[in-house]
């Protein structure tokens, strides 16, 4: 046969990139309580979708007569899969290979799954464990040089964050350039206890004088991640986080400028909850839960929330309605009142943004009472970063519709759409809303008059009853300001009208 001694070698070389970096480190890797390289990409696609490429690259060992000796496998596994059916690119770092360090790194591998996700317009994960190719010391050392720092590739991860949909799985400790290519994610996932991330590990930031001695989990466990926006979600195993990036892009195009596709539904679009009657209390300083309301309204099944520790009063989530996918922004008055902190305003910002950048309609389920007040709110730059999320309101291009459920007040009730677009807008008969909480301003407002009075308490009592009248819902809709009130079991049959017209614009 033609080529048979040379094919009998791909097959040599294929086998041997197969072990890896050898029985020896697979088996610590797998000790360790994680999968290795290969495994991992197995659980994550679909089944039998994983063609590799480069699969024989990495460095050769050979004797005097040019004969293969030896073989080490590149630290960086990629190639084309399929994820529910649709295609992918994927990668995975191999830490049983020098812990995934850069002297056995081959960058143009790195660079070229990159590169191959943009230009075909492909989603991207990358399940990254180790520094995912930045430097060591050592290897400084053999090199007998050092040199500007650069990331060979880094073009590649820039265009992909504006045309197909990154996600990103920390499955171990992850430091320097594998914890860019972590937080350089439209997604990302990190394995509590398993997986940690820095810009340095514990030993260099000990090493360098900081005068902190810190184990990973406290220098860049999940606790820490998971709460600072830093990371997205967390996840109690490797198949569990597998199973969120699956979730995740289930509901996005496969790249921006495509539609995200509809599934089919057996739930019916005109379904009434008559729990949503008593799902928002009558006292305004009681509060409920917005995620039940939201389970309620949406597809039985369909709600996908991510980020759910950190911008606590801002809920941000994927759900379907009527089969079609939509990003829901949502109050969450159980964290301060629903109060937009910096970190809440950070978060409701990238949301809106990455729904604006796929072409996602946007649904907000409204109970703001405002932006955080306070000292610590000041230091915080809350009304930078509030405004920073109105504007990422007042710039999304796609289809918007708003569901007052309670509050909105101030600047940041005011980011609950871009007012000089069609208001597809709807209010509970709990609404309550204004340029500031009643509550917070009557006895400025009235001190003359209540220092003139003989009982200040029964004249102050007397002046809220008056004021509860001028601020019913029912006023505003009388002057057209809110467009209409309407029983909350009805909220679902129009969210999803709206989700269906919403496609026309797309």
């Amino acid at each position: 046969m033609a080529w048979e001694k040379q094919l009998e070698e791909l097959k040599r070389r294929a086998a041997l990139a197969e072990k890896m970096g050898g029985a020896e480190k697979v088996a610590r890797q797998h000790g360790r309580g994680k999968l290795d390289a290969r495994e991992r990409l197995r659980r994550l696609l679909d089944e039998n979708s994983f063609r590799e490429i480069g699969k024989i690259a990495g460095r050769g060992t050979y004797d005097d007569k040019g004969e293969l000796t030896d073989f080490s496998a590149s630290n960086f596994i990629f190639g084309r899969g399929r994820i529910n059916g649709s295609a992918v690119v994927a990668s995975a770092d191999d830490f049983t290979v020098r812990g995934g360090a850069a002297d056995a790194a081959i960058h143009r591998k790195f660079a070229q799954a990159e590169q191959m996700a943009h230009e075909l317009k492909l989603p991207l994960i990358r399940m990254i464990d180790g520094t995912g190719g930045g430097g060591s010391v050592k290897m400084l050392e053999e090199m007998g040089f050092t040199y500007v720092p650069f990331v060979p590739g880094w073009e590649h991860v820039v265009k992909n964050l504006k045309t197909v949909p990154v996600v990103a799985l920390a499955l171990g400790p992850t430091a320097g350039l594998g914890a860019a290519r972590m937080v350089a994610s439209h997604y990302s996932v990190m394995v509590r206890g398993v997986a940690q991330i820095f810009t340095a590990g514990p030993a260099v930031v000990s090493g360098l004088g900081t005068g902190e001695h810190l184990d990973k989990e406290q220098l860049g466990g999940a606790d820490i991640h998971a709460r600072n926006g830093v990371i997205d979600d967390e996840a109690d195993s490797e198949d569990m986080a597998f199973a969120m990036a699956r979730a995740f892009l289930s509901y996005l195009p496969g790249h921006v400028g495509a539609r995200a596709e509809r599934i089919a539904t057996k739930d019916k679009p005109n379904r009434r909850e008559e729990k949503l009657l008593s799902a928002v209390p009558e006292n305004a300083r009681e509060a409920y839960s917005m995620r039940k309301i939201l389970e309620m309204i949406a597809d039985k099944g369909s709600v996908f929330e991510m980020g759910k520790r950190w911008g606590r009063a801002a809920i941000t989530a994927f759900a379907r309605f009527d089969g079609w996918p939509v990003a829901v922004l949502a109050s969450d008055p159980t964290f301060l009142g629903g109060s937009w902190t910096a970190d809440t305003a950070e978060k409701a910002r990238r949301f809106v943004q990455l729904a604006d950048q796929f072409y996602l309609p946007v649904i907000h389920l409204v109970d703001n009472p405002g932006f955080m007040i306070g000292l610590e709110a000041e230091r915080a730059a809350t009304i930078r970063r509030g405004v920073e999320a109105m504007n990422a309101v007042y710039e999304a291009r796609v289809p918007w519709a708003t569901v007052i459920i309670r509050k909105a007040f101030g600047v940041a009730g005011a980011a609950m759409s871009d007012h000089t677009r069609f208001q597809y807008r709807f209010a509970w008969p709990s609404g309550d809303w204004g340029s500031l909480p009643m509550e917070g301003g009557t006895e400025v407002a009235y001190k003359s008059e209540l220092e003139k009075a003989e009982d200040p308490a029964a004249a102050l009592s007397e002046i809220k009853a008056r004021l509860s009248r001028v601020t019913s819902p029912f006023r505003t809709a009388e002057q057209f300001l809110v467009e209409d009130i309407i029983d909350p079991r009805d909220t679902r049959a129009l969210l999803c009208e709206f989700a269906e017209l919403a496609q026309r614009s797309l």
